[in-house]
């Protein structure tokens, strides 16, 4: 894992909850636990506080960082993508984005696509997208940051479902994608019964619990969370999400009280 993903998941996954802020001195021992050297763990947290993704203060001699208003949505969006998972009812309407920017803004044309992707649209063709979700307000707003010459937003619905079906296996690698759930599940199936894993000495649990997020992490942000009319038979999807959401919820306690342990000894 990166230094800077394992900082991210700290405080995602427990300091948030505490306050949102960590003296230097914590940070450190923490990000220890992953073999994270005190040097390396300075230089990437002053790299990302000067991107923005924290304030800092002095108390004494310490140094205390302080999420800032940007990394808490992130956070908010990256827990709601990992946590959230599993769509209703699907009422039949694909929502459209379609868009143009000049031939020559080849990084502008990508800088749309990235986002667009980040919210779950599929390229049905070059520059149209689909969503099953209701999510035109946030590709809107996403895409008003961009120099794209022109959006379109429409709803629209299809002839019947299996040409819905058809569009989602155009717009999403589906195939790649289930194989790799299907292999995710294995992996998290060998894991310790939850009691074993709630049984865990703090730092053990939290390495577990931040490698665990780690591992599925990836997941999320490559699935578009279709609903069940949309994926294929047999879909490894849910059944990765339900190990994923035991075995995270039983290493909790055990993280937890570790991180609280830590800060409370870098406390005056």
């Amino acid at each position: 894992m990166k230094p800077r993903s394992v900082v991210f998941d700290l405080f995602g996954d427990h300091l948030r909850y505490l306050g949102g802020t960590a003296r230097m001195q914590a940070l450190g021992e923490l990000l220890g636990v992953f073999g994270i050297g005190e040097s390396t763990a300075r230089v990437v947290l002053s790299r990302m506080r000067r991107e923005g993704w924290f304030a800092t203060r002095r108390e004494g001699r310490q140094t205390v960082y302080e999420l800032t208003g940007k990394s808490w949505r992130l956070l908010d969006e990256g827990r709601a993508r990992i946590l959230d998972r599993g769509a209703g009812a699907w009422d039949g309407e694909w929502r459209m984005v379609l868009y143009a920017v000049p031939e020559a803004e080849r990084a502008e044309r990508e800088r749309v696509r990235r986002a667009l992707s980040w919210l779950g649209f599929g390229p049905l063709a070059p520059s149209v997208w689909l969503s099953p979700h209701p999510r035109l307000p946030a590709a809107e707003e996403a895409l008003a940051e961009t120099s794209a010459t022109r959006v379109e937003l429409l709803t629209s619905r299809s002839s019947g479902r299996a040409a819905d079906r058809r569009m989602a296996e155009r717009c999403w690698d589906l195939d790649t994608l289930g194989r790799d759930y299907g292999e995710l599940v294995a992996e998290l199936e060998h894991l310790p019964p939850a009691a074993e894993l709630a049984a865990l000495p703090g730092q053990e649990a939290l390495r577990r619990r931040i490698e665990l997020i780690s591992t599925y992490r990836r997941f999320p942000f490559r699935d578009p969370d279709l609903p069940p009319e949309l994926l294929p038979e047999g879909w490894p999807g849910a059944r990765a999400h339900a190990l994923f959401l035991a075995a995270h919820g039983a290493l909790e306690a055990p993280a937890e009280r570790y991180v609280r342990e830590v800060l409370t000894r870098h406390t005056p």
